[in-house]
């Protein structure tokens, strides 16, 4: 027997980005790690039955703390990856609010070569929009994109001041970069702690109205 050669047994194979769509019960069969055939009653070396259980192309992770540099003591870019890989995600985008945060060429140069180290899926960094997630002036873009950013974000900070966000906007727009913000006008939502209503009103925690949210995205839709 090949142990190269596997087929996948009776599982829910799904490709929606195949030319034709794949969303159908049955066999994938895998020779030296590549797929070679997919549909029923097939024949190969090793089976693993798979029942009750998806087969899907690698996942993606849009939106992933991976704290290195900086706070490994949480994440750090190998634990990171290799629990992404054991959930079945092939690909991760990192965002920037490490110490120091990836607002600049060296930081995005230094996650890059780290996941090329490690090796175990691919690592896309995410640079900050503003430095240091201060939201007060512009990161150093052109230089992140350079590195290896695939977009730009200030993580959970939202860009409160408009003329910046368009700036930031501008620049994407230049070096086809994606804006990740986070939607949340802190005029509004004032700190709290869970969405407004007569649940936050009856238990007595701070809510956040839903145009905290709606409001910001409107503004930058706007911009």
């Amino acid at each position: 027997m090949d142990p190269g050669d596997l087929v996948l047994r009776g599982g829910r194979v799904l490709d929606p980005a195949a030319a034709r769509p794949v969303d159908q019960a049955g066999d994938v069969r895998i020779v030296g790690g590549r797929i070679v055939e997919i549909g029923r009653g097939l024949v190969g070396g090793r089976i693993i039955d798979v029942r009750d259980l998806w087969i899907v192309p690698g996942l993606i992770d849009l939106h992933v703390h991976l704290r290195e540099p900086g706070q490994e003591y949480k994440e750090d870019i190998e634990t990171g990856t290799r629990a992404a890989a054991a959930g079945g995600f092939t690909t991760i985008c990192c965002m920037p609010n490490t110490r120091p945060v990836n607002d600049q060429r060296t930081v995005t140069e230094l996650i890059v070569r780290r996941a090329r180290e490690v090796g175990l899926v691919r690592v896309r960094p995410i640079g900050a929009i503003t430095q240091g997630l201060e939201g007060k002036n512009l990161a150093d873009i052109a230089d992140m994109k350079e590195a290896g950013i695939v977009a730009i974000s200030d993580d959970g900070r939202p860009v409160m001041n408009a003329g910046l966000m368009r700036r930031a906007l501008e620049y994407a727009r230049t070096f086809d970069l994606p804006v990740v913000q986070h939607a949340e006008d802190l005029d509004l939502s004032e700190g709290g702690a869970m969405n407004e209503g007569a649940v936050s009103t009856r238990i007595g925690i701070r809510g956040q109205p839903a145009c905290a949210e709606s409001a910001m995205v409107a503004r930058d839709l706007e911009i």
